[in-house]
């Protein structure tokens, strides 16, 4: 038998960064307000530091916090997993029976990476230089094996998007490449998508093929992942026509994985999903489309932006202004324009600040050229962005918005990675 449990007036699935921020937001806006927070995880993981770490730039347990040592004060968290949605009842699935209401829903369940989907990795993940920035426990796998590689081929892939962090795939090939470069190793270095370009991004794409370009990396577009061979050292990739798709396979002697990524299954399950599989929520409001009491950000949902987390810390403070305007509240409705942001580490000591709002739109914070790779930024990347992470952020403070569309020369400019 079943036990529904009222758990007030907002219930958030999901206590990552989305989840947390919401929460604590609500509660600083309305400290009366009761947060409920379903979430199984000990750990909360600052996930964008983990490509520094598998460049040898960063300390993985700067990563990894206790979730208890997170959730806003005030917050009822329930430590356990989501199954399922029924919005005709407003009520929460548990994977343990129970069931929980609520007045209105958050959900913030992010992604699941789907690492089943590659014959062959799940085995050789960790071992055979084969690894993956993608993970907690890979990272420091990824410095390691790049370490190890005296010559030979180092191959880096990426997945079809939608995927988190759209540049972390070539984040982690530049930290690599750089170290190759500065140690005058002669390694074949290419990059493996199934994409047509480097970035989704035009303005971006164009600086980063130069990029790639000098440091001599072989680019293969059209080219998907799909099985792995770790003792055997081989890669084998689909590529060609969707209609007559050949299998080709390369050698390696590092192999950098991203695996493909889906919404969660019990949300592609879920009435809540449209026939993509993410939850179905307009794009600048983050209200859900079927149901008024349903709310969605972060990279669960179906907003066409880069799921990152510059993207859910712009689409908090929107979701929360209209949830609170949705129980009484005043004001006009806010709106969320797209925007998102990708520190792309071009080397040890430079990035490249991607910045960019709904169709592609450059939107920078910073009146520079974006395409040029600054040291500035390099701090910014290593030591700002985790702070304003976890001391601003996850405590209700989404912290300063200098974005705004500015116009550049169509031309590249001169830059060294």
């Amino acid at each position: 038998m079943t036990q529904t449990s009222n758990s007030g007036t907002v219930l958030i699935v999901g206590g990552g960064a989305a989840g947390i921020t919401v929460a604590a937001m609500l509660r600083k806006a309305r400290p009366a307000l009761k947060v409920t927070i379903v979430e199984p995880s000990e750990h909360h993981y600052y996930q964008p530091a983990w490509t520094l770490v598998g460049g040898g730039a960063y300390d993985i347990d700067k990563t990894r916090r206790l979730t208890a040592e997170l959730i806003p004060s005030g917050v009822e968290w329930v430590r356990a997993r989501a199954a399922g949605f029924d919005p005709a009842a407003s009520e929460v699935s548990l994977d343990d029976g129970r069931k929980l209401g609520y007045d209105h829903l958050v959900v913030a369940a992010g992604l699941q990476l789907d690492w089943q989907k590659i014959d062959g990795l799940n085995v050789t993940l960790g071992q055979n230089g084969v690894s993956s920035n993608y993970r907690f426990d890979l990272a420091t796998y990824t410095w390691q094996s790049i370490q190890a590689v005296r010559g030979g081929a180092a191959l880096f892939t990426q997945p079809a998007m939608p995927i988190k962090c759209a540049g972390a795939p070539q984040k982690a090939m530049y930290l690599a490449a750089d170290h190759f470069r500065r140690n005058s190793l002669k390694v074949d270095v290419s990059f493996h998508t199934p994409g047509p370009s480097m970035f989704g991004v035009p303005f971006y794409a164009k600086a980063l093929s130069e990029v790639v370009a000098q440091y001599g990396i072989t680019p293969r577009y059209n080219h998907n992942l799909v099985a792995v061979d770790g003792p055997g050292k081989r890669a084998v990739f689909e590529t060609g026509p969707a209609e007559a798709r050949t299998k080709v396979e390369f050698g390696f002697d590092f192999l950098h994985v991203v695996p493909p990524q889906s919404a969660p299954d019990f949300i592609k399950s879920s009435p809540l999903a449209d026939a993509s599989g993410w939850v179905a929520v307009d794009k600048q409001t983050l209200r859900h489309t079927q149901h008024a009491n349903v709310w969605g950000l972060g990279d669960c949902t179906t907003t066409p932006n880069s799921k990152t987390a510059a993207a859910v810390r712009a689409q908090a403070p929107v979701l929360v202004a209209n949830l609170l305007r949705a129980l009484g509240g005043a004001g006009e409705e806010a709106r969320y324009d797209g925007y998102a942001s990708c520190p792309l580490t071009t080397s040890r000591g430079k990035i490249m600040l991607a910045e960019f709002v709904y169709d592609g739109v450059v939107t920078p914070s910073f009146a520079g050229d974006p395409r040029i790779p600054r040291r500035r930024y390099w701090w910014l990347k290593k030591h700002y962005l985790p702070y304003l992470y976890w001391e601003q952020m996850l405590r209700g403070t989404p912290g300063p918005d200098w974005h705004r569309k500015r116009d550049y020369p169509e031309a590249v400019p001169a830059l060294v990675p």
